[in-house]
């Protein structure tokens, strides 16, 4: 299994990382992509990347409830300085959850459109978060007619995601599945060639309040089997071409 977003350099895991990541080694993970979404976190996320080379890879994006064009310029800087080592682009998009202003929601749709733009300059895959604006999100990728993209954690309608999925946008799946109906509802419609794996660790556990942790993805592959009724094998390996498809430079490191 491929834990394609989560933050293990959180600093929740400063205590035990290296225990969490023998935990994750145990139960089948065979690759971790980490998101460092604000310039603060970059250099703690390429040295943990670096500490466990040819096991950890990493994205450089920008959380959307910091709408400040200063925040994207360095991070900018950050994606095009590391170039050579990252594998995408993410997570970067809209909260509408946090964001309630509609000044800032609409400073956070430019700075997105700028984000997609990025992307496709870059040919790199963006990983989309959209929490309590899926709707649009994936609007805006429709407009832009860019559909390299992960949605993450995606909490909006099917219908959208239907719609997303039509374009090979591609959608991964939390262990919060094993009791979110939103998200049994997004697995159980959605082919299983746009589904990939994530954690978002430290969040979205398979148990609620506990923190979450790249060995948990298990509990992802699991419920998908059960609610599509095929072998856990099966999601697996669908699941890695998924990842290896929409993250092309991972073929060099897997």
């Amino acid at each position: 299994m491929i834990d394609v977003h989560c933050h293990i350099h959180d600093e929740v895991f400063d205590n035990d990382r290296e225990e969490v990541i023998s935990r994750a080694k145990e139960k089948g993970v065979k690759h971790i992509i980490i998101s460092a979404i604000k310039p603060e976190e970059v250099s703690k996320a390429l040295n943990i990347v670096n500490s466990f080379k040819e096991y950890m890879s990493l994205t450089i994006g920008h959380d959307p409830v910091i709408v400040s064009d200063e925040v994207f310029e360095e991070q900018l800087k950050n994606v095009k300085k590391y170039l050579d080592i990252i594998v995408g682009i993410g997570e970067a998009g809209l909260d509408y959850y946090f964001v309630r202003d509609h000044g800032e929601r609409d400073r956070q749709r430019r700075i997105f459109a700028l984000w997609i733009n990025v992307a496709k300059e870059l040919d790199l895959p963006l990983v989309i978060h959209s929490r309590s604006a899926g709707k649009y999100a994936i609007e805006i990728l429709l407009e832009q007619k860019y559909f390299n993209v992960v949605m993450h954690a995606y909490d909006g309608s099917v219908g959208w995601a239907i719609e997303a999925a039509k374009h090979g946008v591609y959608f991964s799946i939390p262990p919060s599945v094993i009791f979110s109906i939103q998200k049994q509802k997004l697995v159980r419609k959605l082919p299983l060639e746009n589904l990939l794996l994530e954690t978002d660790s430290p969040v979205l556990s398979p148990i609620r309040g506990e923190r979450n942790e790249p060995a948990n993805i298990v509990y992802s592959a699991m419920k998908i089997a059960e609610i599509k009724n095929i072998s856990l094998s099966k999601v697996i390996d669908a699941t890695i071409e998924n990842t290896l498809d929409v993250f092309k430079k991972l073929k060099l490191q897997i």
